[in-house]
């Protein structure tokens, strides 16, 4: 028995032990050093192909480059409608107009007149970028880093591995070297199109880096644009530059918001352009450099990244005002304070839905989205729609905000293609009619419903509400999709649909040119299970007329490959606001802006003669009636033609921890997260309550077992004991 009771000892310390291990949560995913840390916990699912901002413009890169790089300008935190502030920049720069003969204009000149303009923008002293290799050199004076031999290279695997780092403060020829490389031959920026029509001497700049890059000697892989001036961007002085503007163009401004527009030092494109550093995947591409608040000091895109603050980051301050009702929603409690608030950013990649909601239940990520397969769990509507937490959420501390998003997500069809786009006359015809058809059939009432939980608004076009030249109501439905009815929008019928796609020469579906069924092609970048519940839905929207449709999935950097390249037929993507204006919706359907051959934001290649030259007239205009006037008049074109199937405006439903403070959500500013607070004692405590291993049913087994084995001790002590005793019996 003595055994049995020296084992019933073990097993009140096994048990002592796991009750003092259950201080801990065993199922944190993160490392114990930064346990009770000031560090953001966020989630990604597309692992970012740019974080060069010359080349970067989707919204998987941007939550991280707009961290990191600071162009002169951003918007105010806090204010709505939303309202452009200094960054870098002293102050807001003021258009400046001139004539042919360069004779300075009043500000109220027509915009006829006006033959250029010049934004001056004075950058503030004592802003230093962020430690780097690239600016280290020696006692001598010598660069360190850039012109390394392979003898040097063979310990260089990733950016840390440089020793030795520095820094210099920000010039004026920092933005002025970026806004040159928008023309760089080697860099294929999405925006150099747009660019080169506003920026005097781009495309000429463009033409001469392209042969200055063909002429270099052999092996040289560094072009040095100091060399080479640019009428259109110049340095005025150490702080000071100036961007010369065809015509007027008001637009520009919201542009000296994003990073296109922010620095990159010399030094860096020189590091960055060794051979041996771009075999080694060391490129802007993949470590950026900025001046912002933040920088990227790990980049593992299929498992994490981390951002970190940036120790060298200029003064900030949290906004001073806002709008009524953010001091009633604690977003002024850290008026005036430094910026910013948190030390760490770690972005885990997350594919499915289901981990990344549970993992945010336990505590683990800060934020999440709300998917339709936990929308009820999160969501409830009260009042009269309303919509709040659930209990069970709000019993957690959890809390919601929502924004109606200055977004769209559309279908395209590449308008190159011969079925869906057509290349002869007769063709676009039988295209234009065949995409109206489809624009009928594909429900997005029952998809918005089914799908998004009823969060969002069917498109009427490409311009999302709040922007101006939206209409709502009868005068602003899409006649070629919706019919006016009793003051609500219907959607034609499945009947005039198949009239349209008859009269497109597939009645009932079959090609009447071959008699095979008509097949097309979507392509996505689908991957989880409630992904391929829509792509379900999707083919059987197509089936309604019976259409057969083959889904092509692949990952987002593929996918961007093929609709670089022309290769899809029908595809699914969306547009985020980089500006408040219809400008920056409008300009996603004009020609020069084609993704084929011109390398523009135009993914469906549409290009329609009348409808760009109202772009032209349309793009330079102040708000007002006349603006408004052919606005309509685009619209009308676009819905006939049906490049895009126009999908929905979605409504952002985001839920947050008692923990994370001072949000106020919104697609247009992305540099946020130096606004946002964590509390790391509350949510530590709040981590150890929601997930304390349960270990009772553990020790219970255990006493069981061994409860269980009893009998069969003493049944083995009897049998021993009486083997003795007749072996003493026996001698």
């Amino acid at each position: 028995m003595r055994k049995v009771v020296n084992t019933s000892w073990l097993l009140m310390l096994l048990i002592a032990l796991l009750s003092a291990c259950g201080e801990h949560s065993w199922n944190n995913p993160y490392a114990t050093t930064d346990a009770g840390k000031n560090v953001l916990y966020n989630v990604f699912s597309e692992r970012p192909k740019h974080l060069d901002p010359v080349q970067s413009y989707s919204s998987n890169e941007i939550q991280f480059t707009a961290q990191i790089y600071e162009p002169p300008l951003q918007y105010h935190y806090l204010k709505r409608p939303f309202a452009l502030i200094p960054a870098t920049a002293k102050e807001i720069p003021v258009a400046k107009y001139f004539d042919a003969e360069d004779n300075q204009l009043p500000d109220n000149t027509r915009a006829a007149d006006i033959a250029y303009s010049i934004y001056e923008i004075s950058v503030k002293p004592g802003i230093f970028f962020q430690p780097h290799p690239a600016f280290a050199k020696n006692e001598q004076g010598d660069w360190f880093y850039h012109n390394l031999s392979d003898q040097e290279l063979a310990a260089i695997f990733k950016l840390s591995d440089f020793s030795q780092t520095d820094t210099r403060e920000l010039t004026a020829e920092d933005y002025v070297y970026q806004i040159k490389r928008l023309a760089h031959p080697r860099l294929h920026s999405p925006i150099y199109g747009l660019m080169a029509d506003y920026i005097v001497g781009l495309a000429d700049y463009a033409h001469a880096l392209k042969q200055a890059d063909q002429e270099r000697s052999q092996g040289k892989t560094y072009l040095d644009l100091r060399d080479y001036p640019l009428e259109g961007a110049q340095v005025v002085d150490t702080y000071t530059y100036h961007i010369k503007i065809k015509g007027k163009y008001p637009q520009f401004l919201y542009w000296l918001a994003m990073p296109f527009f922010a620095p990159i030092p010399w030094e860096a494109d020189q590091f960055y352009s060794q051979k041996g550093l771009i075999q080694r995947n060391i490129t802007l591409d993949w470590y950026p450099i900025g001046t912002g608040p933040y920088m990227l000091t790990e980049n593992n895109p299929n498992l994490r990244m981390v951002l970190e603050k940036n120790p060298n980051f200029h003064g900030e301050y949290y906004p001073m005002e806002g709008m009524p009702g953010d001091q009633e929603n604690g977003l002024l409690v850290d008026a005036g304070k430094e910026l910013p608030f948190i030390d760490k950013i770690i972005f885990t990649r997350e594919k499915e839905s289901i981990p990344r909601w549970n993992k945010f239940l336990q505590g683990y990520y800060d934020a999440t989205g709300i998917g339709s397969d936990s929308f009820d769990q999160a969501v409830q509507l009260v009042g009269q729609g309303e919509a709040t937490v659930t209990e069970e959420m709000a019993v957690q501390g959890i809390r919601l905000e929502t924004t109606v998003a200055v977004s769209t997500y559309y279908m395209g069809f590449n308008m190159l293609d011969p079925i869906v786009g057509g290349s002869n006359e007769r063709q676009r015809e039988s295209a234009r009619k065949l995409r109206q058809a489809i624009s009928i059939a594909v429900d997005y009432e029952e998809f918005i419903s089914i799908f998004a939980n009823g969060r969002g608004l069917p498109a009427q076009s490409p311009i999302a509400p709040g922007i101006a030249g939206y209409r709502d109501g009868a005068e602003g439905i899409n006649s070629v999709v919706y019919d006016w009815i009793n003051g609500q929008p219907q959607r034609k019928s499945i009947r005039a649909a198949k009239a349209l796609l008859a009269k497109a020469g597939y009645p009932n579906g079959i090609d009447q040119r071959t008699g095979a069924p008509l097949i097309l092609h979507f392509d996505v970048t689908a991957r989880s299970s409630e992904d391929r519940s829509k792509l379900d839905w999707m083919r059987k929207q197509f089936q309604k007329l019976n259409i057969q449709l083959i889904v092509r999935s692949t990952d987002y950097n593929r996918f961007q490959d093929k609709i670089r390249k022309g290769n899809a037929q029908i595809f699914e993507w969306g547009w985020n606001a980089d500006y408040p204006d219809p400008e920056n919706f409008l300009f996603l359907l004009y020609g020069p802006q084609r993704k084929v051959g011109n390398n523009g934001e135009n993914a469906a290649n549409y290009d329609n003669t009348e409808y760009n030259q109202l772009f032209e007239r349309m793009k330079n205009m102040e708000d007002g009636s006349e603006r408004q006037q052919i606005i309509d008049r685009m619209l009308e074109i676009l819905r006939y033609d049906a490049p895009w199937l126009w999908g929905y405006h979605p409504k952002d439903y985001g839920l947050y921890h008692s923990w994370y403070q001072n949000v106020k959500p919104n697609r247009i500013s992305n540099n946020n997260v130096k606004y946002f607070k964590i509390d790391a004692n509350l949510r530590e405590q709040k981590r150890r309550d929601w997930n304390g291993p349960v270990l009772w049913p553990i020790a219970l087994t255990v006493v069981m077992l061994i409860i269980s084995f009893i009998p069969a001790v003493m049944i083995f002590r009897r049998r021993e004991s009486s083997t003795a005793v007749s072996g003493a019996i026996s001698s």
